[in-house]
């Protein structure tokens, strides 16, 4: 079951930003994309993730794990993202020990989401 890790690229990290200029955003995301995804990862680029007071920001996801949604991230932060993002594939239920997660995780954590449950699973 892969996991996904959505980039946020119209992020302006609260700068204002020249017409044709690319956002921060879109930085990140090239960083992390120039890296590459670590094994079992999709990297996304999405056009919001509704953190715009939090600079860049970036969310893991994956059916039935929690989700997780990280800001004031920016490119110097495109290995501990991808490191992060790796640990979180490998956590059954997208749980990564605390002491366990690169320190931007556990610094710059904006939102923890826990997961959708099937009706079944919601009825027990």
């Amino acid at each position: 079951m892969a996991v996904t890790l959505h980039v946020c690229i119209t992020c302006r990290a609260g700068q204002t930003i020249p017409e044709g200029e690319p956002t921060p955003g879109l930085l990140l995301h090239q960083a992390v994309a120039g890296i590459g995804a670590p094994e079992g990862v999709n990297i996304v680029p999405v056009e919001c993730l509704s953190a715009c007071n939090n600079g860049c920001s970036v969310a893991l996801s994956a059916p039935g794990r929690w989700s997780y949604v990280y800001g004031r991230m920016s490119e110097a932060n495109a290995s501990d993202i991808l490191a992060g993002a790796a640990a979180y594939a490998a956590a059954p239920d997208g749980i990564v020990p605390w002491r366990s997660r690169p320190e931007v995780f556990r610094k710059q954590s904006l939102a923890r989401i826990p997961p959708i449950l099937s009706m079944s699973e919601a009825a027990e």
